[in-house]
């Protein structure tokens, strides 16, 4: 028998080594079983209530290939407190044949899953509500229940007054004065942070400064402009975090205003009240008001212009993405947002688009580059034409044993030899019998793949229809995402005073697309076969506009 091993602690609360112990008991019971080591999956430092865990996703894998036969956790709750999940893979593994063992209580059976699963499931509550209840006992003595927020250095828990206290670092502290006074006269948070990076003022955690850090949520009294706590009062409980079940990712949900605790920290305040107000009275000029329903989403009451290539566009020197910065003009957005990359080159959006709109037509699958893709296409095409013919005959030849062994045990009935045991051997036959003539027949009913010789032309023909419904109202939008799902994306690097643009798309994805249209051109009608399996395998094409 070969058993597995899965180990798992939940936090930084835990020690390191306590995968190690788990895994040592494991082995020892493995061991003393005398069945055979055959692997350990591990998670450090990842809640039990999260089913995306790297080890545990990768044990739920292989329990299908049939390379173990024995799961060894040291107690369930390892393997998670939720008892929908956990039930989930005792089902699982007792369809595949695998046991489920634990050091604490054997083998694991439904009674196990429905009474230690529930008992998991009700301490992790009880957890939560004991951790918030911890969290509201040091916010009151104006302790900090939270991380690190820019400005302050940690009062290590050996100090006095224990763990959660703060101190100013002082020069932490000069960079968050100068954020808000330079907001308050006018600048943007990208200017800001711009600034800051070119200077090589160190960010939070030693990052680079971004505008989303200094500008964060407003409600959510995120990012540097709305910590109250650098005007000595502190605000817990604004949020509250609910688990996504289908992603494990916490969401946060905005608090009503009487459910805050606010506790005054004067020694902790950075920033004078006359700053904040200025800040403060700033914001709500700039800010839009985002519509919000009762679960606390946004609701699309203002919609960002949406351009034929948005989300396409890429910079050619840091690799990201090039987005609309002023009026029809398309810049890179890093370099605009935290001013680490040095392309400052802007591209009118009416040039870019048509740039590739031509691109699309006449280099995309330009005769010489539907050549070679038509080479590429019929060699694999014939290999595998090959290997389905290949294993077609394997198929044949085991139908045929399949077949001589029917026909024995009808000459052994018809002889009088009868067994009970033969009625179930035939079924077996029988149904072997059934799924192999399926799959021949599968193999032998795939058509013939060609290519049309007028690809080229059909294909430029179909992308200039696509380029002029662009500007028919009823029907632009689909033909810009059937233009857009021609293209993979368009890298923009500047070459001394010009821009080069290389355009990647998928042959594939375009074949399908003048598939779609193959009977509206002459010489394109039913009689001729234009086929290709989206996806093939070929290497998206790039070349220079």
């Amino acid at each position: 028998m070969r058993a597995v091993i899965y180990a798992r602690y939940s936090s930084d609360k835990q020690r390191d080594a306590s995968i190690e112990d788990q895994i040592e008991v494991c082995r020892r019971l493995i061991t003393r079983e005398g069945w055979t080591p055959a692997g350990v999956y591990e998670d450090r430092a990842i809640s039990g209530a999260n089913r995306l865990r790297g080890g545990y996703q990768q044990l739920r894998t292989d329990v299908r290939t049939g390379s173990f036969d024995i799961i060894v956790c040291e107690a369930l709750d390892r393997m998670g407190r939720n008892l929908s999940e956990v039930a989930d893979l005792h089902d699982e593994l007792g369809y595949l044949g695998i046991k489920l063992m634990t050091v604490a209580t054997g083998e694991v059976t439904a009674l196990h899953i429905g009474m230690l699963g529930t008992m998991a499931q009700m301490t992790l509550a009880d957890l939560k509500e004991k951790t918030k209840r911890g969290q509201l006992g040091r916010a009151l003595q104006g302790k900090i229940p939270g991380g690190l927020a820019f400005g302050y250095d940690v009062i290590e828990a050996g100090a006095k007054d224990g763990r959660g206290r703060r101190r100013i670092n002082e020069s932490e502290a000069a960079i968050v004065r100068r954020i808000f006074e330079t907001y308050a006269n006018g600048s943007s948070p990208r200017a800001i942070a711009r600034m800051l990076n070119a200077e090589g003022a160190p960010g939070p955690d030693g990052r680079d400064w971004r505008d989303t850090t200094i500008r964060g949520q407003v409600d959510r009294g995120t990012g540097i402009l709305n910590n109250a706590l650098y005007v000595g009062r502190l605000e817990w409980n604004r949020c509250s975090y609910v688990k996504n079940p289908r992603t494990g990712r916490r969401v946060a949900r905005v608090n009503p205003k009487e459910q805050w605790e606010v506790v005054e920290v004067p020694d902790l305040r950075i920033i004078a009240d006359d700053l904040w107000n200025r800040t403060k009275q700033r914001q709500r000029q700039a800010r839009i008001e985002i519509g919000r329903n009762e679960a606390g989403n946004a609701l699309n009451r203002v919609h960002r212009r949406q351009f034929l290539f948005s989300g396409l566009l890429e910079c050619g020197i840091c690799g990201g993405g090039y987005t609309i910065i002023g009026k029809d003009r398309y810049g890179c957005a890093t370099h605009r947002a935290k001013g680490t990359c040095l392309n400052n080159r802007t591209v009118r959006r009416q040039v870019i688009e048509a740039r590739v709109l031509d691109g699309l037509k006449h280099r995309l699958m330009a005769p010489e580059l539907f050549r070679e893709f038509a080479k590429a296409f019929h060699d694999e095409i014939n290999q595998a034409a090959a290997e389905r013919e290949s294993r077609r005959s394997q198929l044949a030849h085991d139908l045929a044993a399949i077949e001589r062994k029917i026909e024995g045990m009808f000459r052994a009935i018809e002889d009088g030899l009868y067994n009970p045991s033969m009625k179930e051997r035939m079924a077996a036959l029988e149904g072997r019998k059934r799924a192999l003539t399926d799959e021949i027949g599968r193999l032998t009913g795939q058509p013939a793949v060609h290519l049309h010789p007028n690809l080229s032309r059909i294909y430029a023909d179909k992308v200039a229809r696509l380029a002029d419904a662009l500007n028919a109202d009823d029907i632009k939008t689909e033909a810009a995402e059937l233009i857009r799902g021609l293209i993979d994306k368009v890298v923009l690097t500047p070459v001394e005073a010009s821009m080069r643009a290389e355009l990647y798309g998928d042959l594939a994805g375009i074949l399908v697309v003048c598939d779609e249209f193959k009977d509206e051109l002459p010489g394109t009608g039913p009689g001729s076969q234009l086929s290709v399996v989206a996806g093939a395998g070929f290497e998206p094409a790039t070349f220079r506009l």
